[in-house]
């Protein structure tokens, strides 16, 4: 496939502005092991809402502007430097469809000592350069991006859409990886999702795959809420019917018999939500945290973790085993879920501030943009 010497990324040049289409380069040289690809799709996370504004609270921040931003996106091989397998070891070839994480070192005390490559010490990570320099394109609101040597990549299974294994390379991949730092579920226990964003939709298809006897989410509007239902929640707090947190607590309280939940999960990105979900587990019971990055504090009493004897795990990220799994479970449960409705609208990166403006009004789920029809 021919490659051009420049193509199209929506740039971020000043926070709280709308991006400005620019030409970038495409790198003509690869790094030893570094694949090109075409960029195919690209969702919208609430991360890169949060980082346009300026928040950059989170680990995924950019140092500096201008700067590319996305990084759930598929794109398909369009060159290679010596990299004729995917991580898992499947063939590569021009035109398979990729999904990719940073580039983790693999040779720091988290990559190979504690086996956690989420916390690299030395990660490469997207979002985080100015186009201008080497090797340009580093977010996914692009044409065409990069893979860094040391990033795991892995192929798309050719029954997932362009957009929905978008979806999976960040939304699920990450609660995959927090599922598997919860543990086990069984039929005695009582899930509560707090959010019914993205991450919190695939938390509730995640949870009742597991088997426990009752998921409930916690969340609006009321168009997530049904998906979360028609998913297997069991039931369903609608906090713009809800609106006080105490009472929220109390549908919960009444539901599990006055216990509380056995798990709660946090995938809304609320601060509040921290106090919140506390008060609604059981004694005994598990906290998983994911959707916090917000510099926010809030007031919480330690006793509370400590008379509960709760136990508390938060979740980061997430490695390419779970952006491999991310994309098996999909395809193992693609026809008891259909990934596709939460792919709400799909734009051309031409309109790449329509669909930011979607996602930051909360009137889309998961917006995409289609770089190759």
């Amino acid at each position: 496939m021919t490659v051009p010497a420049s193509c199209q990324a929506a740039v971020l040049t000043e926070h709280g502005a709308p991006m400005e289409l620019l030409e970038v380069p495409v790198p003509q040289d690869l790094e030893d092991g570094a694949v090109l690809v075409r960029n195919r799709a690209a969702t919208i996370c609430a991360t890169d809402v949060h980082l346009a504004e300026g928040d950059v609270s989170s680990k995924q921040a950019a140092s500096g502007l201008p700067v590319i931003l996305g990084h759930e996106m598929v794109g398909e091989v369009v060159r290679t430097n010596h990299a004729d397998i995917d991580s898992i070891g499947q063939p590569l070839e021009e035109g398979d469809r990729v999904i990719w994480t940073p580039g983790y070192c693999g040779r720091c005390v988290e990559c190979v000592l504690n086996h956690a490559p989420t916390l690299c010490l030395n990660r490469r990570g997207y979002m985080a350069s100015d186009p201008a320099d080497y090797p340009h394109l580093t977010g996914a609101f692009a044409e065409y991006g990069y893979v860094y040597p040391t990033s795991g990549l892995v192929k798309v299974p050719a029954v997932l859409p362009d957009a929905v294994a978008a979806a999976a390379s960040c939304a699920l991949r990450t609660t995959v990886h927090a599922f598997d730092r919860l543990g086990t579920l069984d039929e005695r226990q009582t899930v509560v999702v707090q959010g019914s964003g993205p991450l919190g939709l695939f938390a509730v298809a995640k949870a009742v795959t597991m088997g426990p006897r009752r998921v409930i989410v916690v969340g609006a509007p009321a168009d997530r809420l049904a998906l979360a239902r028609k998913w297997g929640a069991t039931e369903a707090i609608d906090i713009t019917e809800v609106p006080d947190a105490a009472d929220r607590t109390e549908c919960v309280m009444e539901l599990t018999g006055g216990l509380g939940a056995d798990v709660v999960v946090e995938m809304s990105g609320a601060p509040a939500a921290f106090t919140e979900g506390m008060a609604m587990l059981r004694r005994g019971g598990r906290y998983l945290l994911v959707g916090q990055i917000s510099p926010a504090q809030v007031m919480f009493n330690p006793a509370l973790a400590v008379m509960k004897q709760a136990s508390i795990v938060g979740v980061f990220s997430g490695a390419i085993e779970h952006y491999a799994r991310a994309l098996q479970f999909m395809e193992a449960h693609h026809e008891r879920f259909d990934w596709t409705e939460m792919i709400t609208s799909s734009r051309p990166l031409t309109e790449i501030n329509d669909a930011m403006d979607a996602m930051r009004g909360h009137r889309e789920i998961k917006p995409a943009l289609t770089m190759v029809e």
